[in-house]
């Protein structure tokens, strides 16, 4: 509910924020807009990296019965390097580097598959950590469309009207004021001059 006065203070007040608002209005929808495109986009990366995902469990499970021989401890993950970067004004973390460990191994003493294990390993992390943060760029890019689809809702439908009404009202009320003032001035105007007449 707006508050408001029946003067011209108050009715410049309310005009000047039905403007502000019109001219908002069309910004906040183009921020929806590419929040929506942003958060289809991160919903689709995050379905290729599940099927990236598969596809190398599929590879991991191929090898299962070799995988007992193998020193799970010989790769593990180093430094991050996570970005922060701004899409559709919303700041998301971005995955720029990991760093991957290997401990030192015989390359004579074990067996040939171990180095096509150990890039297996890297690239399952990897997929994992990719898919991970997009996940935590997914939440933040659609609490933001939320949020900016609440107040498109807020602008749209509770305000810019609601601005709208209140002027309708404060200029009807000064017409019909205007109007009496002048229908008393004519009434007044009519009386004296019938005084007059009767006077003379």
């Amino acid at each position: 509910m707006i508050s408001f006065q029946y003067n011209k203070t108050s009715l410049q007040h309310l005009e000047k924020q039905l403007k502000m608002r019109q001219r908002t209005l069309p910004i906040i929808k183009n921020k929806e807009s590419a929040l929506r495109v942003e958060v289809k986009k991160c919903k689709n990366e995050m379905e290729e990296y599940d099927a990236e995902y598969e596809r190398l469990m599929e590879s991991y499970k191929v090898l299962f019965a070799l995988w007992n021989d193998f020193d799970a401890s010989l790769v593990r993950t180093g430094d991050f390097v996570i970005e922060r970067q701004k899409v559709a004004g919303v700041k998301v973390p971005v995955l720029k580097n990991v760093e991957f460990i290997v401990a030192p191994y015989s390359m004579f003493c074990t067996p040939k598959w171990y180095m096509d294990g150990i890039e297996l390993l890297k690239q399952m992390a990897l997929t994992a950590i990719r898919r991970e943060l997009l996940e935590k760029k997914f939440a933040l890019l659609e609490r933001a469309r939320k949020k900016t689809t609440q107040k498109v809702n807020l602008f749209e439908k509770v305000q810019i009207p609601g601005y709208q009404d209140a002027i309708r009202k404060i200029k009807r009320f000064m017409e019909d004021e205007e109007n009496l003032s002048k229908s008393s001035q004519k009434i007044l105007k009519s009386l004296l001059e019938n005084r007059e007449e009767a006077a003379v």
